[in-house]
Formats: structure tokens, sequence, C-alpha cells
């Protein structure tokens, strides 16, 4: 799978680097983060969130929106499903960390999409990119074998368990009549692969080959 670099003029269509803060006293803190084997999310940290970039973040990247700053961590290789929010999302890596996003603008009226539409973009240690709200992402991938450690910024509150009930998902092969079966957490659709190992009731629309960035995986 080509990886491309976030600084090619093709990742401008789901994101761009945020070169107007620091985020050097983040990514010293992130490292300080486990990495496990496989992969771990926490939408909001203490050590993190009591750095002074929440304010800016909040301040510059989100106009004072109430924002979280969590971490995704840990070992990674393969696609296994797509997500969006109704924001941007910030991702700051400690480590080289790959990137493999979609357009939910390419997803299909029965809410199912194409893996073969997904681009691979490397994102640099100490980098941070905004993921526009246009743009499907899920974890990210390792580019080494220390694995990745990415900073997750949102709006406060997404990625939490719902409070109410949704539709139904199904498995996705018959697709899904309602957006709202995607609903996976708080401001999270989820279009999930059905070699992802994703929990029961997901919906599972991504239709192709659950992406890979290795060979031997």
């Amino acid at each position: 799978m080509e990886i491309l670099k976030v600084t090619d003029p093709a990742f401008k269509s789901y994101g761009r680097v945020v070169d107007n803060i620091d985020f050097s006293a983040l990514v010293e803190a992130l490292k300080r983060t486990p990495v496990p084997e496989d992969v771990v999310y926490e939408p909001s940290v203490a050590s993190l969130e009591e750095l002074p970039v929440l304010e800016e973040l909040s301040r510059i990247a989100y106009g004072e929106m109430p924002i979280q700053i969590g971490y995704c961590n840990g070992h990674n290789v393969k696609l296994n499903a797509l997500e969006y929010h109704r924001d941007s999302e910030i991702n700051v890596a400690a480590w080289d960390t790959v990137l493999m996003l979609g357009l939910l603008t390419e997803v299909e009226e029965d809410h199912t999409y194409d893996t073969s539409k997904v681009k691979a973009f490397l994102v640099p240690a100490g980098t941070g990119v905004e993921i526009y709200a246009t743009t499907l992402h899920y974890a990210p991938c390792h580019a080494k074998e220390q694995g990745f450690q990415v900073a997750i910024v949102l709006p406060r509150g997404t990625n939490y368990p719902l409070n109410g009930k949704h539709a139904a998902a199904g498995n996705g092969s018959e697709g899904a009549d309602n957006e709202d079966a995607l609903l996976a957490a708080v401001n999270k659709w989820l279009i999930g692969h059905p070699e992802g190992g994703l929990a029961e009731g997901s919906f599972l629309g991504l239709k192709g080959q659950n992406l890979c960035l290795s060979e031997n995986a």
C-alpha cells in the first residue's frame, strides 16, 4: 500500500498540518504513556490535559469550544474500521505514524464504503494534524516496531458511551437505511470491517479488503 506524506497535496482533501501550535510539551508527556502490544484508547487523560496546550488548542483550533485530550497507543497495521465525527479531530504523533483515511463524501447511500478508496499518510514524529469532520479515520498504524503514541484531541464528551437507544446496526451486508445505525458512541459514527474484530452489534459496512500495511500480518 502506497504511503504518502501529510505534506503531499493529496492530504488537503483529508486534513491539514497544524503549524501554529507548539506541541513539544504534549509530545514529551505522551511519551510517558503506555504502549501495549495491541491498541488502547483513552478519551481524556489528566496528565495531558493539565498542560497549557489544552487552553491553546481550545482557543485557537476549536474556537473556544470545550475539548478533551486523550491518547491512542499501541501496535497496529490493519484498517479494521473507519469512523467520523461532527467535528475535526487533531492527532499529534510522538513517533512516526501512519493514518489510513477515507472521505465521508464517498460513503454510499446505504452507508457502506469500498476500502479500495482508502489512502495512507505518514505523520512524522512531533507533528500535529487536523483530521476534518468529513474524513473517515480509525486507529493509527505504527511505522516502526516501537509502536505508535498519538494524542487525540476532540470536543469534550466525544467517544463516551451513549445514553439513549438508537437504530440496530445489523451486519452491514444489506447496508443501513439510517445513519443512526452507525452511531457507536457519543459523536462517533462507525463503519466496521467483517474481519476487524469489532464489538457485537457494530455496523459492518466496509466492503473489500481489510487493508494492511504489513505483508506478514
